[in-house]
């Protein structure tokens, strides 16, 4: 039988999840520098994860990581990690976490529960939507440019304009991914770009694209260089809904490659957000690896 037994010391724990953590990272393309920050990034939140090992009949099988907070007012629980070693994975002990990990963030309260998955979970998650994924892709050499596509710098009549789009089409991106409702979804991108873009198209570390061809414009880029260590993230490579379908998309990530290189950076980050399957497609199509992705399902379950 499947027992579940609170840690009161999880420092191996931690030390075995830092190095799986670490590894992941490397694998999906990111530096060394890199993997580290987003690992000390982590650190701050595991004091306030619960462990448990996961057991059967006194032997150590693995682990469960659970945590439940308030999200603008209502509790939501996060399965930080879900582990079992290899020698006893693929036994129901995976399902059997799960399942406890659910009814432990129930039972305090929580309407939803998150997870954000590092390592191939299998079928273990399909019953939670998935709510985004950051992809990365490590830049060997300059991207082959795209005849007749130029990418410029945006002028500074151009950005107001820009800037309420894009704040528009975030807020958009945020309601299809299920994460909020419209209004919440409207006041974290009026914060969040308050924060990313204090100084507007000047703001440091920035790069602003048009994309034209044959003199008419047909997207917008915007990049923030040294996001983490070596690596540029890419807010919005955006190309104009008339202008689709014609392999443009495959133009404004080599455009967005091109100003990672120039900027000093070897790695090319985004965000995709759920119900975006073609942008999903596009980036693995192109090289663009699953860092991590988050996933969430509404408590209870539903058993239909």
């Amino acid at each position: 039988m499947t027992e579940f037994n609170v840690l009161a010391d999880s420092a191996d724990w931690q030390k075995d999840f830092e190095r799986r953590l670490t590894a992941s990272h490397l694998a999906a393309g990111l530096g060394d520098a890199a993997a580290q920050s987003l690992v000390e990034e982590a650190r701050g939140y595991l004091a306030t994860w619960t462990v448990a090992g996961i057991e059967d009949a006194g032997t150590l099988v693995g682990h469960i990581a659970v945590s439940v907070a308030g999200d603008d007012g209502a509790p939501a629980g996060r399965i930080g990690d879900l582990h079992v070693d290899a020698g006893h994975a693929g036994r129901g002990y995976e399902q059997a976490a799960r399942d406890w990990a659910e009814a432990w963030c129930a039972e305090r309260g929580a309407r939803r529960v998150d997870i954000r998955i590092t390592e191939p979970a299998g079928e273990l998650f399909d019953g939670y939507g998935v709510r985004g994924q950051l992809r990365a892709r490590r830049i060997a050499s300059p991207p082959k440019p795209v005849d007749g596509i130029v990418a410029r710098p945006m002028a500074e009549a151009e950005f107001p304009v820009w800037a309420a789009g894009e704040k528009a089409a975030y807020v958009d991106d945020i309601v299809r991914s299920g994460a909020m409702g419209p209004e919440e979804a409207a006041r974290k991108s009026d914060d969040d770009f308050a924060k990313l873009l204090p100084q507007g198209l000047s703001t440091p570390d920035n790069t602003f694209l048009v994309l034209e061809a044959a003199g008419e414009r047909i997207g917008t880029g915007w990049l923030k260089h040294r996001h983490l260590p070596g690596a540029t993230y890419g807010y919005s490579l955006h190309i104009e809904e008339a202008h689709r379908g014609k392999g443009y998309g495959r133009a404004a990530m080599a455009a967005g490659e091109q100003a990672t290189l120039a900027a000093g950076d070897s790695v090319l980050m985004f965000t995709v957000w759920g119900g975006n399957e073609v942008a999903m497609n596009l980036y693995t199509s192109a090289g663009y690896r699953v860092v991590e992705e988050s996933r969430s399902l509404g408590l209870p379950r539903s058993e239909a």
